[in-house]
């Protein structure tokens, strides 16, 4: 986020509160690690302090916090707010000794803990920290209504929509690049929130028991409980504080554009592992299946062909791909001069156009057969697609008999749903 090169901090720095889910007193140290692995807490309370590495293979817990673990005992619970200071402060490579099951929730913002790493003092080491790019859009569904899109960009920003039923909520989006201390200054002072009907249920599964008005924005029937927000989108800007903690855990400077709707911890866990998969798996940056091979598959052709790459395939289950919109495109001509937009049907066509290459994978001889779309049911527009956009294609499939099949397609643009519809098709031979 910050700076090229890996950063420890100058000397060692202490803070103590208690932890927001426990109840318990706790403290937690940042020392330098100049020559470590990358970030690392350690249970001193424990036998043998155990260290437990701050990445993805460690996680074991996305219940209302991410939680880390090495076996049966080893565990530091609710860490994000820690990551995401580490992240905002450039931190790459320190110990963070922790003597309880979880680091002090101090104000219930990310401030306390910049603030001490910034008094710590920030050193520069001299090796590069690695950079992760991905090579091409990827989308992720984590349930509850949670969905993110992650785009290459040459900076990481996050932009992220929220949506409570309550009156200090309601819908709220925001947009933010972190390229400086903007980290610090527009999500470092945000607080955690939580709903005052909710409380006694937490506190019977053992959460939120340390949680009071003095560091957690309480929510009532119709307003809040605390004086007042520091932000009047803070519900939101701590939600995006909480995504920048839980990709920290991918140890690497992130180059990406992340677009979440409505994040969750289980959902950032699980974009972060589609982030480091995708890296992995396709470092070149070349799409899955380029445009010669959809030629070979589908029959259609220019103007027609709506498909002009895929991103994601997962054989017999799921394909992602997409469509530049251009102002070229023939069908702006009409629709409409002076203000074009993309025709409703025509983003349905692409849908079915994606859904062709996914079912051709699932038969023998796919060049000599083709996909006849039977009927469409639950077909919704949301938002209009202009030129410029890029319309990311997501296609599952739902059922398959014989050679008819349904799929369920949604359309993205920025991440924000633009269409939707379920689909019926058959195969047949050309």
């Amino acid at each position: 986020m910050i700076g090229l090169k890996h950063r420890t901090i100058g000397k060692p720095v202490t803070l103590a509160g208690v932890g927001v889910h426990s109840g318990e007193k706790s403290s937690v140290t940042f020392r330098p690690d100049p020559t470590g692995p990358g970030i690392r807490f350690r249970r001193t309370d424990l036998t043998g302090t155990p260290d437990i590495p701050a990445d993805l293979d460690h996680v074991v817990g996305t219940d209302l916090g991410t939680n880390i673990a090495v076996g049966e005992d080893a565990r530091v619970s609710t860490v994000e707010h820690v990551m995401a200071a580490l992240s905002g402060a450039g931190v790459t490579r320190v110990i963070v000794e922790v003597d309880g099951p979880e680091p002090p929730i101090l104000d219930g913002s990310f401030r306390g803990y910049l603030e001490a790493l910034s008094g710590a003092g920030i050193r520069e080491l001299e090796d590069p920290v690695p950079v992760l790019r991905i090579p091409s859009p990827i989308t992720e569904e984590a349930g509850k209504g949670s969905h993110y899109v992650a785009i290459p960009s040459d900076s990481f920003r996050v932009s992220a929509t929220i949506e409570f039923d309550h009156p200090a909520i309601g819908r709220q989006y925001g947009s933010f690049r972190f390229a400086g201390d903007e980290f610090a200054s527009e999500i470092g002072p945000a607080r955690t929130f939580g709903f005052e009907a909710e409380a006694n249920v937490l506190r019977a599964r053992g959460l939120a028991r340390g949680a009071s008005l003095e560091n957690t924005i309480v929510l009532s029937g119709n307003g809040i409980l605390n004086d007042d927000l520091r932000f009047p989108d803070e519900f939101l800007r701590h939600k995006v504080g909480d995504l920048v903690g839980d990709l920290a855990l991918l140890g690497a400077r992130l180059e990406t554009h992340i677009v979440a709707e409505r994040p969750s911890h289980a959902g950032n866990v699980a974009l972060a592992h589609r982030i480091a998969s995708a890296a992995r798996r396709n470092p070149s940056g070349a799409p899955i299946v380029d445009i010669q091979k959809i030629l070979e598959y589908l029959p259609h052709r220019f103007p027609m062909l709506l498909v002009d790459r895929v991103l994601e395939f997962e054989q017999g289950k799921r394909i992602v791909g997409v469509k530049n919109v251009t102002i070229n495109e023939p069908f702006f001509q009409g629709h409409y001069p002076g203000h074009p937009i993309m025709p409703g049907v025509l983003i349905i066509e692409a849908m079915a156009q994606m859904g062709g290459l996914l079912l051709m994978d699932t038969i023998e001889n796919p060049a000599d057969k083709v996909v006849y779309f039977m009927s469409l049911d639950n077909v919704k527009w949301r938002r209009p697609v202009t030129p410029g956009d890029q319309l990311v294609l997501d296609l599952q499939l739902l059922q398959l008999r014989r050679n008819i099949c349904r799929l369920k397609g949604e359309a993205y643009v920025d991440g924000r749903l633009v269409a939707e519809a379920e689909l019926m098709a058959t195969v047949k031979d050309r």
